[in-house]
């Protein structure tokens, strides 16, 4: 049976590399998801990734128990998988794309579906950085607007609209994908 997390927090704090190892383990691939949610690149997720664990290991005093300790370990990948974004963005990556959506009709009905969960993912892929961005930070992690605007820079105002574009152009990319290549029953 898998050791306690909290035991595992308990020897990390004493310094014991195997604790560090098997916390590591243990929340290496769902923090790495997140990574992913968040950095272009697969090598960019790693090196989040990386980094959120030297803070993991480096912060847990700063843990205080006031909630379950793999949301704690979430929050601080979602902000340093952010911060290396936005360096990323500085160092001229790839801009956000704000106004792509700005006058894509509304369809209908959406076959959302239909679409397997990796066609899923492949699909938020294709959107642009910043609304990618808020699509994760508010459906996914369950961040409020205000506190997406806090982590990006942003106003709640330009949260709320990215969100809104976002699932607009998603909509209107699933109904032209449907479009091209109908499903029969």
């Amino acid at each position: 049976m898998a050791e306690p997390i909290d035991a595992l927090v308990e020897g990390c704090r004493r310094g014991q590399p195997t604790a560090q190892r098997a916390l590591y383990e243990r929340l290496g691939a769902p923090l790495m998801g997140v990574c992913l949610r968040y950095c272009p690149s697969r090598e960019e997720a790693e090196d989040a990734l990386q980094l959120t664990f030297v803070k993991i290991f480096s912060r847990l005093d700063q843990f205080r128990h006031q909630g379950p300790f793999e949301a704690w370990a979430r929050r601080i990948a979602v902000t340093t998988s952010l911060n290396l974004w936005q360096q990323h963005q500085q160092r001229g990556g790839p801009h956000l794309a704000t106004d792509e959506a700005e006058h894509l009709p509304h369809p209908d009905g959406t076959p959302f579906d239909q679409l397997s969960a990796s066609d899923l993912v492949d699909l938020l892929a294709t959107l642009p950085p910043g609304y990618r961005t808020v699509l994760n930070l508010y459906a996914v992690e369950g961040y409020s607007h205000a506190e997406i605007g806090e982590l990006l820079g942003i106003s709640e105002g330009t949260s709320k609209s990215q969100l809104s574009r976002a699932r607009r152009l998603l909509e209107a990319r699933l109904s032209r994908q449907a479009a091209i290549s109908p499903h029969h029953d």
